[in-house]
């Protein structure tokens, strides 16, 4: 079926996680995102050579979104970003909120120093211990940390051939981790975005880590839907696992951005209220 004419075609930058590609990451979900949307997954700027840049914050993830946005041409857009892409998701809202139709985060790997939990600190604690690791007991412990206690299930397989682009990541999870270390995340500008927001959160994830940052971020947007995703976790993503959920959800996320923006059209329906408690 064409999109009919009267439909506004949405338009997505989709940025991955810190391990795997963007092409990779967001396949299923594009594929199932179908006609209406043009959506682009754009990998991360940490990878843009063979090291992180010397510099490297999440400015330089934020400067990576705007020549993107440049490129295409989009004035406006909306942002979608999974882990490290969530945290260079947020660090681009609360800079260039006003080139935003709307925000979607799947799962953050960090949102702000602010209102931290002393389970959150001392998770922190943990992932910063993890530095001078060998890249092979690094990733291992990194993945631990990003799950419940005892989950197994959807964990990556340890061992065995690795694609090229796997040796790069160590040294670009440990770049986002120091970025985090320092950068300012304007709490105040981000509770100025009135668009809409939607957080994906695996069950499985650790609750001191995602858990907590979903809490965190649902006082801070106005416009903040969370979805709790059973069975799923952070290095078993509901956009990977569950694309066609998740597609229904960001078109549900892109319809009260339109909705929003065109004060005569009638609002969304409200969909099933999700409780923050899991």
């Amino acid at each position: 079926m064409s999109m009919n004419s009267t439909q506004r075609q949405h338009r997505a930058i989709l940025l991955p996680g810190s391990v795997l590609p963007a092409a990779p990451a967001y396949g299923a979900l594009i594929a199932a995102l179908g006609e209406g949307v043009k959506a682009v997954a754009k990998d991360l700027e940490v990878y843009s050579g063979p090291t992180p840049p010397a510099d490297y914050s999440l400015d330089t993830e934020v400067a990576g979104v705007l020549r993107t946005a440049e490129t295409l041409g989009w004035e406006t857009f909306h942002l979608v970003g999974y882990s490290g892409g969530g945290a260079s998701a947020l660090a681009f809202a609360a800079k260039h909120g006003e080139r935003l139709e709307s925000l979607a985060l799947l799962e953050p790997a960090w949102a702000g120093t602010w209102g931290w939990s002393e389970a959150h600190r001392q998770l922190w604690e943990r992932y910063r211990g993890l530095d001078g690791l060998p890249p092979d007991e690094f990733m291992a412990q990194f993945v631990e940390l990003g799950v419940r206690p005892g989950v197994t299930a959807g964990l990556p397989v340890r061992g065995g051939e690795q694609p090229p682009w796997m040796a790069l990541r160590p040294a670009g999870i440990r770049a986002f981790v120091r970025t985090f270390q320092t950068y300012e995340l304007d709490r105040d500008a981000l509770a100025r975005f009135a668009k809409p927001v939607y957080f994906a959160l695996g069950a499985l994830s650790n609750p001191d880590d995602y858990g907590e940052i979903a809490e965190r971020l649902s006082g801070v947007f106005p416009d903040f839907r969370l979805e709790v995703f059973a069975g799923r976790h952070h290095f078993d993503p509901p956009h990977r696992v569950e694309p066609e959920r998740v597609a229904a959800s960001l078109r549900g996320l892109w319809a009260r951005a339109d909705a929003t923006a065109s004060p005569l059209a009638p609002p969304p329906p409200l969909a099933p209220s999700t409780p923050h408690g899991w």
